[in-house]
């Protein structure tokens, strides 16, 4: 007779970090699936490019809105019961929202299928805090720019795949991503091990869910401060970036799924490159200060850039020349989660992720108009880049909160 034994997830910290990776880069391939095509799906319930532009924000804002309360109580579920079952939590619901997404056939539909989505999916903050619990503080940028290289290789693949696909039908990418969500909660099931021990695990507050609670919490910890707000804006101005870019190349320069899909790849494959294999040289001689503000200064640039290109090829070129603005994010998330106690990192995590989706409910509210404003100007007009213009303004404003943010501290250390 055999004997089957129970499953019992993993401790070996050096093992976990490739499977959260694993994790991690499946879950992003099938988010990337349906960049390319979902301002299409919504444009095929509407009549005008005005119209398809505000719906597309409407159907981003409350994707946003619920992930915005969702997080923090997701957050604070893992530190309280471990990340593995909060991850397979948002697997699950992430895979659900993607077929049911495929199946609506009414925009009152997709954006009720996008509202259950963000509630539930809160995978990049509990990723992170996975990474937090089996990383040393001082190893936890590379690590963070580790996760985002897999970020970056979800959006080489996911993107070219969603406008392949896309080209296709303008569903078919739903139903490929909802089959990877749901490969990567059986791999998550049977491979990734818990990376919380009981010990370190502390009881759910409700309290502590409220996400205006937990941001309040987070401008608290010592050594944040104004970095919240800088997050905040740069945050804003990502969102702005992401809620457009399809938009505004589609007004712009004519493009369309396939590509939009390989311009996307081609952020992707700047991630990788930068976060995956760079940034733990950069950080052999500076500091995660100091790459927070050379990379704010290059993604300030880049987002002008953006917006003043006259030809595709131009958004090619500033891709590649924006190093240093992808080490913003892992610089800036080894600083808070440094910060932040090893009992608390799903809620300080949370609490950042909730704060972007916040971001991400506001952008369509700026992004959307800008566009609808300008959707009526002739393709190549340098006035249709006026969300990009935005976007440049929001990371100076977050550029100078952080000089100034960094400056402080280093003046009341003394050093």
């Amino acid at each position: 007779m055999i004997a089957f034994r129970p499953f019992t997830p993993r401790r070996d910290r050096t093992a976990a970090m490739p499977f959260v990776m694993l994790t991690v880069l499946i879950d992003m391939m099938s988010i990337g699936l349906i960049i390319p095509v979902l301002p299409g799906l919504v444009g095929s319930f509407t009549g005008s490019p005005a119209d398809q532009a505000f719906w597309y924000g409407v159907v981003v804002f409350a994707f946003g809105v619920a992930n915005f309360f969702g997080s923090p109580i997701l957050g604070g579920l893992s530190d309280a019961y471990g990340r593995r079952p909060v991850l397979l939590l948002g697997f699950c619901g992430l895979g659900l929202n993607f077929f049911a997404t495929a199946l609506a056939n009414a925009l009152w539909m997709l954006i009720a299928v996008r509202l259950v989505g963000g509630a539930v999916q809160a995978n990049a903050a509990v990723a992170n805090a996975y990474v937090a619990d089996i990383t040393a503080p001082e190893q936890r940028a590379r690590r963070f720019g580790m996760l985002g290289a897999m970020f970056g290789v979800g959006f080489i693949i996911g993107p070219v795949m969603g406008g392949l696909l896309g080209a296709i039908n303008l569903r078919l990418p739903f139903f490929a991503a909802g089959t990877l969500a749901m490969v990567n909660l059986l791999y998550g099931y049977f491979v990734l091990p818990e990376s919380l021990p009981v010990e370190r695990r502390r009881q759910f507050h409700w309290r502590m869910a409220n996400p205006l609670l937990s941001l309040s919490a987070l401008t608290r910890l010592q050594g944040v401060g104004r970095l919240v707000a800088v997050v905040a804006l740069s945050g804003l101005a990502q969102f702005v970036l992401y809620t457009s870019w399809v938009l505004y190349t589609s007004f712009k320069f004519g493009w369309g799924p396939r590509e939009n899909g390989w311009s996307l790849a081609a952020v992707g494959v700047m991630s990788v490159i930068v976060q995956g294999f760079l940034l733990g040289r950069l950080l052999r001689h500076f500091s995660p200060r100091r790459l927070a503000v050379a990379g704010l200064v290059s993604s300030s640039l880049a987002y002008a850039a953006w917006g003043a290109a006259g030809q595709g090829w131009m958004m090619y070129a500033v891709i590649f020349l924006n190093v240093l603005g992808y080490t913003v994010t892992a610089s800036i998330q080894s600083i808070i989660s440094g910060a932040a106690d090893s009992r608390s990192q799903g809620q300080a995590l949370g609490a950042v992720n909730s704060l972007n989706s916040l971001m991400a409910v506001v952008a369509p509210v700026f992004g959307a108009p800008l566009l609808a404003t300008v959707s009526h100007l002739p393709q190549g007009d340098w006035r249709i880049g006026a969300p990009f213009y935005f976007c440049a303004a929001l990371q100076a404003a977050s550029l100078g909160l952080a000089f100034f943010h960094f400056r402080r501290e280093r003046d009341l250390s003394g050093s």
